[in-house]
């Protein structure tokens, strides 16, 4: 059956919806919720069944309250297969309809889980609370460099690694024409959400000053998020340096 849930006002503590499905006669479901003031709205899809695809889109009401054709299409997310899809960005007051779309060439049922939050923009809280695979980079045997940009319509990029055993790595984002701060994850429950303790390290320094987070011995499966401060685009290079430590 077609879902549609009225979520209410969305908050910063996030909001899970877990396998659900849809099929060919029931191919979408809408979330509705609405924030109260300026906020960055940060919607995750994942774990897409198997050989499944489905897309997510987000709208704003029209004023009507009601989700139609007259709604605004504000954002969507249409990675290919069974990859996450993601939404990150800053938006006004009002009234939102998250949409979880079947794509059309899938067959049967597709489960999904969607997590959904508001956080505050232009602060060191404004990270986004959700860990999707934007990019995965697998074991980092070597250094690795990235490029990337962030703004008010793509507020976090999330970055998926590991480490084996006597590995670690040291972190950089550099090359910035405005604020951005980076954060380091380790979803211990992988429910792929930031709970409690597991942030591992941040660097929030000021202005367009390089970030930097350094670690040894961290075995395992991490999350790296670059965030938005300002609300002033910026381009960045991320950079992994990877390194052989001594102790396990």
């Amino acid at each position: 059956m077609t879902v549609y849930d009225n979520i209410g006002v969305l908050p910063a503590t996030p909001v899970t919806r877990n396998d659900f499905n849809l099929n060919v006669l029931d191919a979408t479901d809408v979330f509705e919720f609405r924030i109260d003031t300026t906020q960055n709205i940060n919607l995750s899809l994942t774990d897409i069944s198997a050989g499944d695809d489905a897309d997510l889109r987000l709208y704003r009401d029209n004023g009507n309250g009601f989700f139609d054709t007259g709604d605004q299409l504000v954002d969507s997310s249409s990675r290919g297969s069974n990859a996450d899809d993601s939404l990150n960005r800053r938006a006004d007051a009002g009234t939102y309809f998250a949409e979880v779309r079947r794509f059309s060439s899938s067959s049967g049922d597709v489960s999904y889980d969607l997590a959904l939050s508001a956080t505050t923009p232009n602060s060191t809280s404004g990270f986004s609370n959700l860990l999707p695979r934007e990019f995965a980079l697998g074991d980092l045997s070597g250094d690795v460099t990235r490029f990337g940009t962030i703004s008010n319509t793509n507020t976090t990029d999330t970055y998926e690694f590991s480490l084996g055993l006597f590995e670690g790595v040291d972190i950089t984002l550099s090359g910035l024409q405005s604020d951005a701060d980076i954060r380091l994850i380790a979803d211990s429950n992988n429910n792929r959400i930031v709970d409690a303790g597991e942030e591992v390290a941040r660097s929030t320094s000021g202005g367009i000053t390089s970030e930097v987070i350094s670690n040894t011995n961290l075995s395992g499966n991490y999350f790296l998020q670059v965030n938005q401060f300002s609300s002033i685009q910026t381009a960045y290079t991320l950079t992994f340096d990877q390194f052989t430590t001594t102790d396990a």
